[in-house]
This record gives structure tokens, sequence and C-alpha cells, in this order.
């Protein structure tokens, strides 16, 4: 790479969203580390208590997240990408803060659902403006790097939650997000996206109902949400509540929700660099996809019928699980890359969000298969598993090869 391309990957903005998404991943993925202790500090003490109200709270989590995809999106398109970045990490600080302070199960969820909601416009925004701001043979690599710097905030939160309480842990989610916000002031603005608003009268910005009156657009935005089904299949249910997991396969010794997600994230980190030098050298977004997706399967078998008893072979499986996960600032990425400028915001943040989303009506059909039919835990996840990996391989009929594709257009 010359001295030149380094320098613009290494750029302000660069650097600035991908501690942005240190900061949300830390945040996003506090509560499934601390989902046992901060429940039983509540007074929740049986187990199964502790797995039917971590489900409910982590639903509501992720409905915020659906709900804050849209208007975050919408206000990227109308506002600007700085105004949501800014306005996102404000929210989403205070309401952890908050959730450090919580007394009882429903200020939980009300503070879930509002950091959700804050969470939601980090990604998108960040991606959004990486996308716009570097050159067509960069973005790949500048999206591998948000990714490899930002899912270390899952890293940083499972050993903070070592050293300290778990309200403590909120509190100190809550700083690095008002820090962050001080180091955002020097970024700039997208230029593709000032020039747009040059000419806001003629062309409509962050309309979502775009995205559904017209048949083209309407598929490329499911296809992009589709492609991501098993990656939040994989977090949202194998790592979040792999000590269930662990204890239906026989694991001898404990296993702790958050050194899943440490190990897992770890490998995302790996997988994500890996995914945007492959993508580059491929140079196709849909290649890289698909390769990803079929590891992510592979992961899934390994995971749920690993041979040994072994804590530490167990967490080497979510390790390798964690780089199938790799493809998801790739992912992102297309979803940026599939539309015009007045509507990249609304499309890049929603759908990460409604990906989130998705661990809603997954954990009810999971729910589903193992109680009501009787699968089990492994059986159960298993089937849903296969069927996620699927859908997402069918998705990707639907979207467009976007390597090449020249940012500065917009839909009419």
């Amino acid at each position: 790479m010359e001295r030149e391309d380094l320098k613009k990957l290494l750029s302000v903005p660069v650097i600035v969203a991908a501690l942005g998404y240190f900061v949300d991943i830390y945040d996003l993925l506090l509560f499934g580390i601390v989902r046992k202790p901060s429940l039983i500090g509540l007074g929740f003490e049986d187990n199964d208590q502790l797995t039917i109200m971590g489900e409910h709270l982590l639903q509501v989590q992720m409905g915020g997240l659906l709900v804050g995809g849209i208007i975050w999106g919408i206000l990227g398109d109308k506002r600007g990408r700085l105004s949501v970045l800014f306005g996102s990490i404000l929210l989403y600080s205070l309401a952890n803060i908050a959730n450090g302070m919580v007394t009882n199960v429903t200020q939980y969820a009300i503070l879930r659902f509002i950091a959700g909601i804050g969470l939601a416009g980090e990604l998108g925004a960040g991606i959004t403006l990486v996308s716009e701001i570097l050159p067509t043979r960069l973005r790949g690599y500048g999206t591998s790097l948000i990714a490899a710097v930002g899912v270390l905030g899952a890293v940083v939160a499972n050993l903070v939650v070592k050293e300290f309480d778990w309200r403590v842990a909120y509190y100190i989610g809550g700083g690095l997000g008002l820090c962050l916000l001080i180091a955002r002031v020097s970024v700039f603005e997208s230029g593709i996206f000032l020039k747009l608003r040059e000419h806001e009268k003629q062309v409509s910005r962050g309309d979502f109902f775009m995205l559904f009156n017209d048949r083209s657009r309407f598929l490329r935005f499911m296809g992009c949400i589709l492609i991501g089904l098993p990656l939040w299949y994989g977090i949202g249910i194998l790592v979040t509540f792999s000590p269930e997991f662990a204890r239906e396969l026989g694991i001898v010794g404990k296993i702790a929700a958050g050194d899943s997600i440490m190990y897992s994230y770890l490998g995302l980190t790996f997988g994500g660099t890996l995914a945007g030098v492959i993508s580059q050298r491929l140079e196709s977004r849909k290649k890289t996809v698909t390769l990803f997706v079929l590891l992510m399967l592979l992961g899934i078998l390994i995971y749920l019928y690993q041979p040994s008893d072994s804590p530490t072979v167990f967490y080497a499986t979510t390790f390798f699980l964690g780089i199938g996960f790799g493809y998801w600032a790739i992912f992102v990425t297309v979803a940026a890359e599939q539309f015009g400028t007045n509507l990249r915001s609304t499309v890049a943040t929603t759908t990460p969000n409604f990906i989130r989303g998705t661990v809603i009506p997954l954990t009810l059909l999971f729910n589903y298969f193992r109680n009501d039919l009787g699968m089990g835990w492994i059986t159960g996840a298993m089937v849903i598993g296969v069927m996620t990996v699927v859908v997402a391989l069918a998705s990707l009929r639907l979207i467009h090869e976007t390597f090449h594709r020249d940012l500065n257009f917009v839909e009419e």
C-alpha cells in the first residue's frame, strides 16, 4: 500500500469511526456479559428465571435497536452523518450510566430499550461516512479497520467486568462514550453528502418509504438484511447463552458468557480483517460474503457437536465461530454501497439493526423448537442455524456486486 493511501486510511474520520464502534460494541455486548450477575443482584436466583428474564431483556434491547435504526438512519440522510454520530452516542452513553443505577427489572428493561435506540446509530453512520470519504480501492480496508478496532470493545468489556462490579462496568461504558463525543468534534462531514444537500429541493433525502415503493429497491434492501441473518443468530443465541449450551454439551467446568463473548469477538477481529483483505483481493463483496457464510455453517456445526468436554476446547470453538462473524463489516459496507447518497445512511443504519432485531423472532423460535417441539437446546439450535445460512445464501441473489461502484449517485 502506498504512503498516500495509508495516510487516507488512517485519517481522523476513519480512526474516530473505529473508536466509536469500539465503544458501541462495549456497550452493546455488556448486557450479555453481566446478564447473570446483574439479574442476581436484582434478586433473581433460579437458573430458569435467569434464562427467561435474560431473553426478555435481550429482546427489549434489540427492540430499541430496531426503532433506533429507523430514526437514526433517516436523520443521517436528512441532517447529515455527523448529527447521528453525535446524537446516538450521547443517548446511549447517558442510558448506560443510568443502567448502573437500576433497582428493579422494570427500570432495567426501560433503560436497555433506550440504550438500544442510542446504540443503533453508531455503526451505520460511521460506515457510511468512511465509505463516502475513502476512494473505492480503500473502502474494504477502511471498514475492516473499523471492525478490527471496534470488536475489541467486547474484550475490554469482559476484562472490566472481571475487575469491577457490573454497575461500575456500565458507568465506565457511559464514560467512554462521553469521552468519544469530545473526540468527534474533529471529524468533518462527508463531501458527497454536502454536495447532495446543496440540491435538497430536487432530491428526496431519508425517505424510508422509498425502500418499499420500488420493487428493485425493496429486493435489494431485503437482500442486504437477510445476508446477515446467521450473524446475530450466532451472537444472540449461541454465544450469549453459551453457559446453557455448555451445560447441555456436558462441558466439565464453568463457562462464563463474558469469556465466550470475548473469544468470539477476538475471532471476529481476525475474521473481519481477513474478510476485508479477501474482498480487496477477490474484488468482490458477494464472493467474500458467500465464503464467510459457509465458514459460519462449519463453525455452527463444530460448536454444537464438539467432541470434547473441555472448557478450553469449548472456548476455541467460540473463537472459530467468531471468525465466521468476520463478514459483519463487509455486510454493512454492502448495504451502504447498494443505495444512493440520499438513502445510504437510512439503509446502512437500519440494515445492521434490523438484523440485530432478528434476535427477537429467533429467540422466540428457538424457545418454541427447544420446548414446545421437544427438540432440546442442541437440535433446536442446529435447525435454526441451518435455516439462517440457507436464507443468507439465497438472499445474495437479490443484491448487486458493488466493489467497483462509485458512490456519488442518488435514488430517484
